[in-house]
């Protein structure tokens, strides 16, 4: 589960993602977590729009009551018929989240938990593909949210996030347009386990765990201490 990532600095991921309408506000953030609104994009008129939506899936459904249970992953292989996410499968309400990396949890042999950053070498600014849906409210306002999808990890991801073995659905840039359009069958050929050889990752301090602590750079500096080899051979 992709639990928490970080962003760009928004003239810049507007200009990696090709936007051509609307802008993204938002303060660069090394911690973004589940609840906030994230910078996504969707496909509006042919066109890339940048929109905020809350990162945590309201189905229209929910009369904009997040549920219980947690939606801001999809599984790949639960998307087309889970009750949260099926629906806006189905009406192709597909979107791309904006990260410059994110974070995953390493379970170490004493059972203790070291988050690992993880980033791309070919690209500063990616897109992860995810699911939006807009959902009412009994007073009449509109609550606008998304998933983002997971798929089986790569070697590297396996070996990072070893207990679950799942990773965000990084979008090879070639991937975005078909994941964006209104191709169900394109959009599911897109969704594939990006290469371990274009990504990094490394452990980082315990303090990204902690929302009281700054929320800077610091937090995605590599921790030499305990420091694991990932068996890539």
């Amino acid at each position: 589960m992709c639990g928490k990532y970080i962003l760009a600095q928004a003239a810049k991921a507007e200009k990696a993602m090709g936007i051509r309408r609307n802008r993204w506000e938002y303060s660069l953030s090394y911690r973004v977590l589940p609840s906030e609104p994230v910078p996504v994009v969707v496909n509006e008129e042919g066109e890339r729009s940048a929109q905020l939506m809350r990162w945590g899936l309201v189905p229209y459904w929910a009369h904009g009551v997040p549920l219980k249970a947690s939606t801001i992953n999809a599984t790949v292989e639960r998307m087309e018929s889970a009750p949260s996410y099926r629906d806006a499968w189905r009406r192709a309400q597909r979107c791309l989240f904006v990260m410059a990396g994110f974070y995953e949890p390493h379970v170490n042999e004493d059972g203790s938990r070291d988050p690992f950053f993880v980033h791309l070498n070919d690209r500063e600014v990616f897109g992860v593909a995810g699911l939006w849906d807009r959902s009412r409210r009994d007073d009449g306002t509109l609550l606008t949210s998304c998933t983002l999808i997971t798929l089986p990890a790569n070697r590297l991801l396996a070996e990072i996030h070893n207990e679950k073995q799942r990773m965000p659905a990084v979008l090879a840039a070639e991937d975005e347009d078909a994941w964006l359009g209104t191709d169900p069958a394109a959009a599911l050929a897109a969704l594939r386990p990006y290469p371990d050889e274009l990504m990094v990752g490394y452990r980082v301090s315990r303090r990204v765990n902690s929302p009281r602590l700054p929320n800077d750079a610091s937090l995605i500096e590599p921790v030499s201490e305990g420091q694991i080899s990932l068996d890539m051979g």
